[in-house]
């Protein structure tokens, strides 16, 4: 049995192909992120990865769409989303399969 921390991991990430990180695979990735009211990520997609979304608790935008705790948003590959903090929100993440460097800005399409 190892024990660690959220914050011994980037953003929250805990599952993947990157370091560190709890388990190292490439078939998936799982990061439990906290945001402060405000927080933005900007719009971007990825173009290998379905992206899965739960809001565990708060509330956020997403792409026009305002969620609250226990929504859940799948996102396929090349569908771009933005993210905006509605209030202090905690989200799970998971991306099938995890694919690093699979982040693009719509800015740059």
């Amino acid at each position: 049995m190892d024990k660690t921390r959220l914050n011994d991991f980037v953003r929250g990430w805990f599952v993947g192909g990157f370091e560190p990180t709890l388990f190292k695979t490439t078939d998936v990735e799982v990061g439990v992120q906290h945001f402060k009211k405000g927080n933005k990520e900007a719009s971007h997609c990825h173009k290998i990865a379905t992206e899965i979304t739960v809001i565990v608790s708060g509330k956020a935008r997403m792409k026009g769409h305002v969620l609250e705790a226990g929504d859940i948003l799948r996102i396929e590959p090349g569908e771009y989303t933005d993210f905006e903090a509605l209030e202090d929100t905690v989200t799970t993440v998971v991306k099938l399969p995890g694919a690093l460097n699979d982040k693009y800005l719509e800015e740059d399409k």
